[in-house]
């Protein structure tokens, strides 16, 4: 089963994933298709506040928050999944997501947080459900001194598009067992 939706005006069709017999989800993977990334990327830049640096988690975030950056000439950071060899007097947040069973945590080193510290950031995420990871990311660049002046996305899933704090292109729908949107 496949949902055909249109974001950014282009026209795509997103695999149905089941969650639980009753739930199902449709899988959106922006890696690879440069065209929706562009057209994403020129729409985000057209509503985020003013800013100097964008920070996204690893890893679906990066080629939106990568061409954000070509675009805008701003610089953009990827909070890594956990600290890596090469980083220094690194920050970390947890996030104890509702949509995952485990804790996960977010990361920066030294010259991110120079990068992040007392500037104007906007958080980028490609689909959201919970808010949770955008939230923590906005935890992470608060603690580092940064202001997040905006919080944004491609997709809401389904309540999420509710969130009056975070921009999102499109609202995302679950599914019942027979691909009708609930």
């Amino acid at each position: 089963m496949k949902y055909k939706m249109t974001i950014a005006g282009l026209e795509r069709e997103l695999p149905l994933c089941p969650i639980t017999d009753d739930l199902y989800i449709a899988g959106f993977v922006l890696f690879g298709d440069v065209e929706l990334t562009v057209a994403c990327a020129k729409n985000l830049l057209e509503r985020v506040k003013d800013f100097d640096v964008i920070l996204t988690a690893e890893s679906k975030g990066i080629p939106l928050a990568y061409e954000m950056a070509r675009e805008s000439g701003k610089p953009y950071i990827v909070a890594r999944k956990g600290p890596k060899l090469y980083m220094q007097d690194v920050e970390i947040v947890e996030i104890n997501s509702s949509d995952s069973d485990y804790v996960q945590t977010l990361c920066v080193g030294r010259d991110e947080k120079k990068l992040i510290a007392g500037r104007r950031v906007v958080v980028v995420d490609d689909v959201i459900s919970t808010g949770d990871s955008l939230y923590a990311l906005e935890s992470l660049a608060k603690a580092i001194g940064g202001a997040v002046v905006s919080k944004c996305t491609i997709l809401a899933e389904d309540e999420a598009a509710d969130m009056e704090d975070v921009i999102h292109i499109e609202r995302l729908p679950i599914f019942d067992r027979d691909g009708n949107p609930r």
